[in-house]
């Protein structure tokens, strides 16, 4: 019995090293980086685990930002000048473009400070430390599900930690709830927009090239912090100042080559390694198809808008790169899973965690927990099924639905802001907003989103049955499409949320009378209808769900780090601060084919050639490449464009450094390869890659081709 149980144990770690026993797989906690400091120095670092984290002195942490809450942005200057990825900073981009200044076209380029742009709502995110605060949070707890003592001991630890300074905290969970950690942070408010490169660089390839190896993206865009003279955070003043940072990166200017050591520092947002197989299965067979079908749809309709008008191009670019981003992804993703037979794994894995937990009598709670777990999956998996496709059509559909939703506000407090002599105000605040709104909206292409997409998520909800009750089943297709179009046609030629002059309009007349003249407006209360049901009732069982599902995996979870101690384990990325490191190298991800590690500026003019839109280039580009005018940015003959690196990142990484050896920036990780996409659930160190644009490419660029060497000129190149 014992031989067999050892035998179970191995196949676990078999099963479980594709998983996670590389090292270049797992994304690391900073504070704890000094357990993997002779593994990291094995594979070439010369940097010390102080150099890369440290509360006692400066770090590369404090050159690490969180970019606008959801990307990666690095510090490369003594005057607060920050990094990003092109796609991260397109959001503001796009809100300063218009058809007189069309930075997305010719790009942007601040000349002098006083050029800089600023972004109100933007913000810089440092983190100053990361403590474990595990005991404490648990203290007194009946167990790691008292929710009630967990989040009282969460409020009182924050409290404290912020006393007496101008820093913010937070506590979030890892593994489920087995661990806790205290984030102290430091957030800027004041970032101001200084350049970019145009869409022909920063987006050359565009969907084509998109989750895609060989890549030749500048994704890049450069920003500035901007501070109160005493150096710490202020809201936007023509006062500010630019930031000393505690730290700023270096710039690598040595060749590289395969093989070299990478670093990966920034803050990756989701990954799920430890879902179960049933739930896997329902990813890949069930929500992943439908909701990429959603955006075949949306996408359908915003490309052939895009094509045709420059202003709707500029309107849409941002919102297109949004919903294409995951779109791509997840084709990836379900294609990779289904190579990597990523169910069957599972069920392996399954198969000997069981098997051990069965081998004593105090781990049986284990096995009873991984069976308990897939049978929720398939009890309640519609749940979250139903709410994926809300959100799909909720939040990614139609535009004007943000509009109704954004009128709540002043109907539910009408009469307190008439009471406080506020309504003008408020009144005029959401007049403001809608400025923003219609200058990137288009009723046809809105229109357009609104047909397709309500009736997908009429057929793939129960919405559909409910409505074609009456209606024979033969003809109860063709029967609700003319539905929705007679909907589509009364709500985009009247409504008061699909033009600017009705609803504003509408504003200026605003009453308590108002609210009937709402209840009349077909798009308020179509929207209302069904998305009531949502809020009411998807929202809360989906919810449900992911409490039993988080209450289960708790316990999974602690099994694994129990009785596979020998396993490498790493915490679920969860939007913190976290490191990874592998190597500079490419892949042969299928039989017969390999990928090299690096794409020259050769490659992109080769592209450029095909005729495909994706790779147009404006001129200045040939003719340099033509003069072979690369400047001290080239590597022998070549100017290196992008590269690989076997580092194992996820959405949130993106606009991360990539470090060498010494903790110099070599470039900015940008996007995975196709066939890393499956990585968020299981990361294969054959296939695995994450993409960077090297920095030399950045800055050549930067001086060469937008002649801002100004920019260049604040940096530090290490060139020995």
């Amino acid at each position: 019995m014992k031989s067999i149980f050892l035998r179970l144990a191995f196949l676990f770690l078999f099963v479980a090293k594709s998983l996670f026993s590389f090292a270049e797989e797992g994304m690391l906690i900073p504070s704890l980086i000094a357990a993997f400091e002779s593994d990291m120095k094995a594979k070439g670092m010369k940097l010390s685990a102080a150099d890369i984290y440290s509360i006692n002195s400066t770090s590369i942490k404090d050159a690490i930002l969180q970019f606008g809450g959801g990307c990666t942005a690095e510090l490369v200057s003594s005057q607060g000048l920050l990094l990003t990825n092109h796609h991260c900073g397109y959001g503001q981009i796009q809100s300063h473009s218009s058809l007189e200044h069309d930075y997305l076209k010719n790009g942007f380029w601040a000349k002098t400070k006083n050029d800089e742009l600023t972004n109100p709502g933007l913000t810089a995110m440092r983190i100053v430390r990361i403590d474990d605060v595990t005991k404490a949070v648990l203290m007194g707890a009946s167990s790691k599900s008292d929710q009630a003592v967990i989040q009282a001991n969460i409020k009182k630890l924050c409290a404290a930690a912020i006393v007496g300074t101008h820093y913010e905290a937070e506590i979030k969970a890892f593994n489920y709830g087995n661990d806790y950690y205290l984030m102290l942070k430091e957030t800027f408010l004041d970032v101001r927009f200084v350049g970019t490169p145009p869409n022909s660089i920063g987006k050359f390839g565009g969907d084509t090239d998109n989750w895609v190896w060989p890549r030749h993206t500048g994704d890049f865009s450069v920003f500035r912090i901007y501070v109160g003279k005493d150096n710490k955070p202020a809201a936007y003043s023509p006062d500010n100042v630019p930031y000393t940072p505690l730290h700023y990166l270096p710039i690598s200017f040595q060749n590289r080559q395969e093989g070299d050591f990478t670093m990966v520092y920034g803050f990756p947002g989701q990954t799920e390694q430890h879902v179960v197989s049933s739930y896997l299965k329902f990813i890949v067979e069930n929500e992943r198809p439908a909701r990429i079908h959603m955006r075949d749809l949306s996408l359908a309709v915003i490309d052939e808008g895009m094509s045709t008008s420059d202003l709707t191009r500029i309107q849409y670019s941002a919102k297109q790169a949004s919903i294409a981003n995951a779109w791509k992804k997840w084709i990836g993703q379900i294609e990779g899973l289904k190579n990597l037979q990523a169910i069957d794994l599972k069920l392996e894995e399954e198969k000997a965690y069981k098997a051990m937990a069965l081998s004593k009598e105090e781990w049986k709670k284990y096995a009873d927990v991984l069976d308990q777990l897939n049978a929720l999956v398939e009890a309640k998996k519609n749940a979250e099924f139903d709410y994926a496709m809300g959100v799909e059509y909720f939040s990614y559909g139609p535009e004007y639905f943000k509009l109704v939703r954004g009128m709540e506000d002043l109907i539910s407090n009408y009469e307190k802001y008439l009471e406080k002599g506020e309504l003008e105000k408020v009144v005029g605040k959401m007049k403001t907003s809608a400025d923003l709104f219609f200058k990137n909206y288009n009723a046809q292409v809105d229109k357009g989103i609104f047909k397709d997409q309500t009736n997908a998520y009429f057929q793939y909800t129960n919405q559909w049955d409910a409505i074609t009750k009456n209606v024979k089943y033969s003809v109860a297709p063709t029967w609700f499409e003319s539905y929705v179009q007679s909907k589509a046609d009364i709500i985009y030629g009247q409504s008061i949320f699909t033009d600017q002059a009705r609803y504003n309009a509408f504003l200026d007349g605003f009453s308590a009378k108002s609210l009937k003249k709402l209840n009349k407006d077909l798009g308020y209360t179509f929207f209302n209808q069904y998305f009531a049901p949502f809020r009411n009732e998807s929202v809360p069982a989906y919810r449900s769900f992911q409490t039993e599902v988080s209450t289960l995996m708790q316990v999974y979870v602690e099994g694994k780090y129990l009785m596979f101690p020998d396993a490498k384990h790493w915490p679920d990325a969860n939007s913190t601060l976290r490191i990874t490191y592998g190597q500079l190298e490419g892949s042969a991800p299928t039989d017969g084919m390999r990928y090299t590690e690096h794409t020259t500026l050769d490659g992109l003019i080769a592209k450029y050639h095909t005729g495909n839109p994706d790779f147009d280039l404006l001129p200045r580009m040939l003719e340099l490449h033509e003069a072979k005018n690369y400047g001290p940015y080239a590597q022998g003959d070549e100017l290196w464009v992008c590269f690989t690196g076997s580092n194992h990142t996820t959405g949130g990484n993106s606009g991360s450094p990539v470090l060498d050896k010494n903790g110099y920036l070599m470039g900015l990780n940008f996007d995975r390869s196709w066939e890393s996409t499956m990585s968020d659930y299981l990361f294969d160190p054959n296939r695995c890659r994450n993409i960077v644009v090297d920095i030399r490419y950045v800055l050549w660029v930067m001086d060469i081709y937008s002649d801002a060497k100004h920019l260049v000129d604040e940096m530090t190149l290490m060139k020995e």
